[in-house]
């Protein structure tokens, strides 16, 4: 079975926080509440296992590494005399307003690559 080619692109579908079967119902219905259907196509989001979303903490992680470590850089550049410790507290402190974003890509990003690895349900 092959997943369906969703209009715009995976990436696209992605970006707009879209379900990945579709790609045109929303995922999230609020900030931090996630649509347990799809309002398109009714695509259950959890698969019904106890701890489906454990697997999208290792996105979490990977892209708080990644902003963390782009903002420490970033922030180096501006201010070569700060000292480490100050370096990576600028970088968290730069990083907090962005967790609920991370939150809600981490989750989009765990739900397509799952229906990617295996499409059936």
């Amino acid at each position: 079975m092959s997943l369906p080619t969703l209009p715009g692109g995976r990436a696209r579908a992605i970006w707009n926080l879209r379900c990945p079967v579709c790609g045109v119902g929303p995922v999230f219905r609020s900030p931090f509440t996630m649509n347990e259907r799809c309002p398109h196509c009714g695509e259950v989001f959890g698969r019904g296992e106890p701890g489906y979303f454990l697997g999208a903490m290792y996105f979490s992680y990977g892209l708080g590494v990644i902003l963390i470590t782009t903002f420490t850089g970033i922030i180096y550049l501006y201010f070569r005399n700060w000292r480490l410790w100050q370096l990576i507290t600028a970088g968290w402190i730069l990083f907090l307003p962005l967790v609920p974003a991370v939150y809600r890509y981490s989750r989009v990003l765990w739900l397509h690559f799952d229906r990617v690895i295996d499409p059936s349900d």
